[in-house]
């Protein structure tokens, strides 16, 4: 086995969840008459929440911070009402890597910047939750990605040296972090395709997690 542990990001990497974000985001947008896009949405991909709402305000300031405010928790429980709805698919692959890597007593963690409650959500909504070792998510660190910490925090619960543990990212800011981390990393893209620049700093981009299991062996 080239690799005896994998760390996977959650939102693009095993669950469709990115368009649902932006769906919920627009239609809040659109009732409040804030001139929101899907390009916007895109310019903050895999980025931490507080760092996007940091940005709404500062891009909505003219519409008042009390307005801003309301967007961005209008937008927050529109996003949950879906998912508790069972609105998000799962990315083509998982259940299969999962088996795979349980064959193989491949121990596997979740490392995401969203919040707790809603990635125990997905992943109960889903039959997962039992399915990982552990959680790392924002509660768990002082910095979002592209800071190294979370995949760091993550390898070290694992108990499994670097070299041997892989890293499951679909984002620019997870794979700048696993790269500062130093812990190997593979790219399935979602919504964004990467930068030369960026494939560079990966072991490898695939189009789906199907092409996992053939890089693990």
């Amino acid at each position: 086995m080239k690799y005896n542990a994998v760390i996977f990001d959650m939102d693009g990497l095993l669950f469709d969840t990115e368009l649902v974000y932006y769906e919920a985001s627009q239609v809040v947008a659109d009732k409040m008459g804030l001139p929101y896009d899907k390009e916007l949405y895109l310019r903050f991909l895999g980025v931490s929440d507080e760092e996007v709402w940091a940005n709404y305000h500062r891009i909505f300031a003219d519409f008042g911070k009390q307005n801003v405010q309301r967007f961005i928790k209008d937008s927050y429980q529109e996003t949950l009402d879906r998912f508790s709805r069972g609105a998000v698919q799962m990315k083509p692959g998982v259940l299969e890597l999962l088996s795979f890597l349980e064959d193989h007593q491949i121990p596997k963690v979740v490392a995401s910047s969203n919040q707790r409650k809603v990635i125990e959500l997905l992943l109960s909504k889903n039959n997962l939750l039992d399915r990982f070792q552990e959680i790392v998510s924002a509660e768990n660190v002082q910095r979002a990605k592209p800071d190294p910490e979370i995949f760091l925090l993550a390898q070290e619960k694992l108990g499994i040296p670097k070299p041997e543990t892989l890293i499951l990212e679909d984002s620019q800011n997870g794979i700048l972090a696993a790269s500062a981390a130093q812990i190997p990393v593979v790219m399935v893209p979602d919504l964004l395709a990467p930068s030369p620049e960026l494939i560079r700093k990966t072991a490898g981009v695939v189009s789906s997690l199907h092409e996992i299991p053939a890089l693990i062996k």
